[in-house]
């Protein structure tokens, strides 16, 4: 439920940004765009992703000057539409928004997928981040992760802590404290992020690490007591959060779930540096900024070379936390 609150909230916000404010359209290289461009989110619509693509999208054809349609194609934990982009023409008028896991984390778990991160496609330009929250359930004793940890040792694998499903970030975030922690601790996968709830609030499940904007009313209830965000840096919505690198020996922890646009490899250059301008002046938005604060969301901009960066160095990081822990895909 708290979900579907996100979501529907999230999608009025968005809708409000694009009301307030308008983007002056820049012509392009070439006359570009003279069409619509399609968008292709890897995930099914209604989702968090996709009201993120689409108040993007709505915001980023005024900057074109001509429509962005976003397109669906879920499947295989994103893979569909990221290969459906990767084989597309290399023209500019089909884009891909893809989560950090699509990109990092999917090639490690699917041993026979058809795009290559750093081979099948162009970087434009990152949009948005967001973080876990480590939540536990208060009968849990530890009020800090450095509690957490010492119950953890005390209690090897008597600890359980919920994912949304093998493979997923609020898994590997598990898997990442766990490695670094030096402990054992049991894990339950659900299917998506919501449906573990009830076992945790109950305190049938110790913890969990999902998004922050699943656990808003619990955590203000007091159902759940929050010990840390993923991220390195505080959450503006949740100040009084620490991150987990505050916590001694976790300084080099970090889980920042970024979104971005690529396009295919192969496109021109001046057509990515021309997306990514335009990309950069929609995020830097005052309007953008206000609509996604209340839901732990920032907007994220940054050059091509540096997305292709961060997605070089996230999937050797995510590569050796999928091997170590053995994970395996749903």
């Amino acid at each position: 439920m708290q979900c579907k609150k996100f979501i529907a909230g999230f999608a009025l916000a968005a809708l409000a940004a694009v009301a307030v404010t308008g983007v002056q359209a820049d012509e392009g290289p070439g006359g570009y765009p003279n069409k619509p461009i399609r968008l292709v989110v890897p995930f099914l619509a209604g989702g968090a992703t996709d009201q993120m693509a689409r108040g993007m999208a709505q915001k980023l054809a005024e900057a074109l000057g001509q429509p962005v349609i976003v397109d669906n194609k879920a499947g295989a934990g994103g893979s569909i539409g990221a290969e459906a982009v990767a084989n597309a023409p290399k023209d500019g008028y089909t884009l891909l928004y893809s989560t950090m896991g699509v990109l990092t984390i999917n090639p490690s778990l699917y041993p026979n997928l058809k795009y290559d991160p750093a081979t099948s496609f162009a970087p434009v330009g990152l949009t948005h981040v967001t973080a876990n929250l480590l939540v536990v359930n208060p009968q849990v004793p530890a009020k800090s992760v450095a509690e957490l940890v010492a119950l953890a040792r005390k209690k090897p694998g008597g600890l359980s802590f919920s994912s949304a499903g093998n493979g997923t970030s609020s898994h590997l975030s598990g898997e990442l404290f766990k490695s670094i922690a030096g402990v054992d601790m049991q894990h339950v996968p659900y299917k998506g992020s919501s449906a573990g709830l009830p076992d945790l609030i109950a305190g049938r499940i110790d913890m969990t690490f999902d998004t922050a904007s699943l656990f808003g009313e619990y955590t203000r209830s007091g159902k759940l007591r929050p010990l840390a965000v993923t991220s390195r840096e505080r959450m503006p919505a949740m100040p009084e959060v620490p991150p987990m690198a505050e916590t001694a020996g976790f300084k080099d922890y970090d889980v920042s779930l970024w979104l971005g646009v690529l396009a295919p490899a192969g496109t021109s250059p001046e057509i990515v540096s021309y997306l990514n301008r335009q990309l950069v002046k929609v995020m830097r938005e005052p309007s953008m900024e206000n609509s996604l604060k209340p839901y732990g969301i920032q907007p994220l901009y940054s050059s091509p070379q540096e997305f292709a960066k961060t997605i070089a160095q996230d999937r050797k990081k995510w590569e050796a936390v999928v091997k170590s822990a053995k994970v395996q895909a749903d």
